[in-house]
């Protein structure tokens, strides 16, 4: 795997290497020791799926508070979608700032989300799958968000969303 640092500090975006055969290819999507020797949170708790039948689907931004803050995998199974994150810990040299990436299935790239960060993602075509494992379960106690389209943050999407639940749509305003 190739690991390559985002200008977020702790976020690398991850790609596998693929050995290709007449069957084919093989790559590898996770190996504990390649995450420990980058720094990197090798624990997993959880895995899911999230699948969007619609291009314009937005989900996000999404977090969990401390003691159960997460990191993630993300990596698109099917289709594509525009990723996105925001550092929001408070006294890292990047806190507020975002970034963004084109994850889709031809060359198989994941984002490693750091705990602290929000994270959410535009789909940008229909029938997108998007796998991501987590190293905390699910606390709905300890879950937060910001909404995706707060001036605090400035983030350009490649569209504008079509599909979003209720609670994405409505989150406050950011507060310090």
């Amino acid at each position: 795997m190739r690991f390559e640092a985002l200008p977020l500090a702790g976020a690398f975006l991850i790609t596998p290497e693929r050995l290709h055969d007449e069957r084919g290819y093989f790559a590898r999507t996770w190996c504990r020791r390649d995450f420990e020797e980058h720094g990197l949170n090798p624990n997993v708790a959880q895995s899911n799926l999230s699948y969007s039948a619609k291009r314009g689907t937005l989900r996000g931004m999404h977090f969990q508070r401390p003691p159960h803050a997460e990191t993630k995998l993300v990596r698109c199974a099917a289709g594509a979608l525009y990723d996105v994150i925001i550092d929001l810990r408070r006294g890292s040299p990047t806190y507020r700032r975002h970034v963004g990436v084109r994850l889709d299935p031809s060359d198989d790239r994941m984002l490693y989300v750091p705990e602290g960060f929000a994270h959410g993602f535009l789909t940008l075509e229909d029938e997108t799958l998007v796998a991501y494992q987590m190293s905390q379960s699910y606390a709905p106690s300890h879950a937060g968000g910001v909404r995706w389209n707060d001036p605090a943050f400035g983030i350009a999407w490649p569209m504008a969303p079509t599909v979003m639940a209720e609670r994405d749509r409505t989150y406050p305003d950011f507060q310090e």
